[in-house]
């Protein structure tokens, strides 16, 4: 990464951030689930006509960070090991996508 795009893409991160945020703020407990990839859809459609590539690559920074996060805690609080978290996450997302 050269500095003008570093420099480009640390003008954005703020907003970006406070975007995510907002973004988990709408769908952590949200109601039918099915309503969580619209409100993931509308948000990273908006990052991308405001911002462009650039902003979704920072919005997929921001996610995986606090993804990380959330999973290291989760290991953390349960006692298991950060594979057997993942692990059960990728078991949850065959068991529903079973159907396909």
């Amino acid at each position: 990464m050269d500095k003008a795009e570093d420099e480009q893409l640390r003008a954005i991160a703020p907003e970006i951030s406070q975007l995510t945020i907002t973004l988990l703020r709408r769908v952590v407990g949200l109601e039918p689930a099915e309503r969580v990839p619209e409100e993931a859809l509308a948000v990273a459609d908006k990052v991308l006509t405001d911002h462009g590539t650039d902003g979704l690559r920072l919005l997929a920074v921001s996610l995986t960070g606090w993804a990380a996060a959330g999973i290291e805690r989760d290991a953390q609080l349960t006692g298991r090991t950060l594979e057997a978290v993942l692990d059960g996450m990728e078991l949850a997302c065959l068991e529903a996508n079973q159907d396909e």
